[in-house]
């Protein structure tokens, strides 16, 4: 258990390092009106902080930088009891305001804001894509050479897209490939569809059946990924890699490879209770280990549900995010 003294001194040097990415020693946190305290005081607090695990030492410095744990108390013991009731941010109105806005445009200005703002990275995704699961694949044959495939979701959503059927498949072929893929499939989460099908399928028989059929099996593929693409936004996907953490050659390629590959929509774990905060090493995604991830969920007045999520780098503008993520989702409940 901290004392008010220590989580003063932690708060201080979350913050501190926050904005000068520069190890906190105590000369600097003199400098700030609530540690009236003195230099010995300070550096025996911060001792103390770094043997229960709150603050890290560097090797290049004798200053401390928060640790995972540093941050997590940040946040949940200061930022989370803050009443954001009171806030207010213009620009966010403003965009909210307008006469006969559509959810889409409202999600994506809001998205582009967010990144404007922070200078990190946003997504916003529909109920579809981040947490629906499939319950049955469905396929009508269509004129010519145009099909239909239906998807329905355990959230009762009906998802369609029109596909070309390869030539010289007949409809019996299809209708078969469709049914192995609806048991293969069966509980996926959508936004993991083609991760599940290229490689986290071992059954032999299924394997073969998928390559000797991979042209239509593509096609498949192509529309799946088309109906994620339909509920995400993502806005300032690079501006991590201007961050000091991601100055490595081999983090850069793997992240790059992460958004190629649509990985990067599985960090957006909502909950509907409300905002969902993983630091570090709570990411399951390894390229996110030295990131934090803030997700707030969202609802609209006609039931549309959905999760915009910020990630950066852990030593995040937690006191801004949170806030401005919690009044956007607030507002859309003024969207129809």
């Amino acid at each position: 258990m901290l004392t008010e003294r220590q989580r003063l001194v932690l708060i201080a040097i979350v913050e501190e390092y926050v904005k000068n990415n520069e190890p906190v020693g105590s000369l600097a946190l003199c400098k700030r009106p609530e540690l009236n305290f003195s230099s010995a005081t300070l550096r025996n607090e911060m001792a103390y902080l770094e043997e229960m695990g709150y603050l890290e030492k560097t090797h290049t410095s004798s200053g401390r930088i928060p640790s995972q744990r540093g941050y997590r108390l940040y946040v949940e013991d200061v930022i989370m009891r803050k009443n954001n009731d009171e806030v207010n941010f213009p620009l966010i109105d403003k965009i909210f305001e307008r006469p006969f806005i559509t959810r889409e445009e409202a999600i994506a200005e809001s998205v582009e804001l967010v990144t404007e703002l922070t200078n990190y990275a946003t997504i916003a995704l529909g109920k579809t894509a981040y947490n629906s699961r499939v319950k049955k694949l469905e396929f009508i044959s269509l004129k010519e050479n145009y099909a239909v495939i239906l998807m329905v979701t355990d959230q009762g959503h009906v998802e369609s897209k029109r596909i070309v059927v390869p030539y010289g498949l007949s409809v019996r072929e299809i209708e078969k490939t469709i049914n192995v893929l609806d048991k293969a499939l069966h509980n996926c989460l959508v936004s993991d569809i083609k991760t599940h099908l290229l490689n986290d399928i071992h059954n032999e028989e299924l394997s073969e059946y998928i390559h000797y059929h991979s042209e239509l099996v593509d096609a498949f593929i192509n529309a799946f990924t088309d109906m994620v693409s339909d509920r995400y936004h993502i806005s300032g996907k690079y501006n991590i890699l201007a961050q000091p953490e991601f100055q490595d050659p081999t983090k850069v390629r793997a992240f790059l490879e992460a958004i190629d590959k649509r990985d990067i929509l599985r960090i957006v774990k909502s909950d509907s209770m409300g905002i969902n905060i993983r630091i570090g090493q709570e990411n399951e995604l390894k390229i996110m280990r030295d990131c934090s991830v803030i997700t707030v969920p969202y609802e609209t007045n006609s039931g549309s549900v959905g999760a915009i999520t910020v990630f950066g780098p852990t030593r995040m503008e937690y006191n801004k995010v949170i806030p401005l993520l919690e009044y956007i989702a607030k507002n859309m409940k003024r969207i129809v």
